[in-house]
């Protein structure tokens, strides 16, 4: 065991709370319960380097007055607080009191008050993201209230998907929607919006966002390729498609949704 050169940190206040049954206390109040261990610092020195000091961990039990110190090898020496052994690991020169006692000399009176922590409030990229978040709307299919659909006017829809490459990434899907000549462009994004909600809710899709949307003719018919972004969390955009919400407005509207 190395050689104890150090004493222990705040001795006199292991001292007091040993002695606890000595202090004042009321009539009415009971002294607080002596604790069954107090754990300590000691101060010793290095075997390989005897002008160095280091600081060990000890445990002392108030019962049997017996110490473990852990040394810097790991190991654990115990002994007796009453042994020689004891009493050595425990004493106190006065250039220990000197090296204990080095940042007790810095001059902190210039030093301002820290007071209270206050709590950290909010960046100012988290306030970008609540504004913006707060301006998320959901997405409706953007139909004039005397609408009313023609069957005749949907002819057929298809979905392809492209998985993203990134594990954690969004699906991206295209949805090219078939429509009779003459259909307005809203009724043609109403349709490729509930052919990919229709698509989304079999596949268990909760949330798309819609990217661009192109249309042209073929054949005196209307075609239009709609991109989304699928995802099983809200994403965030300015509109969003709830899939079940999209998908009761499509039937509500009397838009198919295939």
């Amino acid at each position: 065991m190395a050689s104890r050169i150090g004493g222990l940190l705040g001795f006199g206040l292991i001292a007091s709370m040993l002695a606890g049954c000595g202090s004042d206390h009321s009539v009415d109040s009971r002294p607080p319960a002596k604790p069954q261990q107090l754990n300590v610092a000691v101060l010793q020195s290095d075997a390989g380097a005897p002008d160095k000091q280091v600081l060990t961990r000890g445990r002392i039990s108030t019962k049997s007055g017996d110490i473990l110190i852990l040394e810097p090898d790991g190991s654990v020496s115990e002994m007796t607080l009453d042994s020689p052994e004891g009493r050595d690991a425990f004493a106190v020169t006065e250039a220990d009191l000197a090296a204990l006692n080095d940042n007790l000399g810095l001059d902190l009176s210039g030093v301002a008050s820290l007071g209270p922590v206050s709590p950290r409030g909010p960046t100012a990229q988290e306030k970008a993201l609540a504004e913006f978040k707060a301006r998320t709307k959901p997405m409706r299919l953007g139909l004039p209230t005397t609408f009313k659909a023609d069957p005749k006017d949907f002819e057929g829809a298809m979905v392809k998907a492209y998985p993203s490459r990134k594990k954690s990434g969004d699906s991206l899907v295209e949805v090219t929607a078939n429509l009779r000549g003459g259909v307005d462009a809203d009724t043609a994004f109403a349709y490729a919006t509930c052919a990919l909600a229709n698509w989304a809710d079999a596949n268990g899709t909760p949330f798309a966002r819609h990217i661009r949307t192109l249309r042209e003719k073929r054949n005196g018919k209307m075609v239009v390729g709609s991109v989304f972004t699928l995802s099983g969390a809200k994403p965030m955009g300015l509109t969003v498609m709830t899939t079940k919400d999209t998908l009761q407005e499509c039937k509500s509207r009397g838009i198919p949704a295939a």
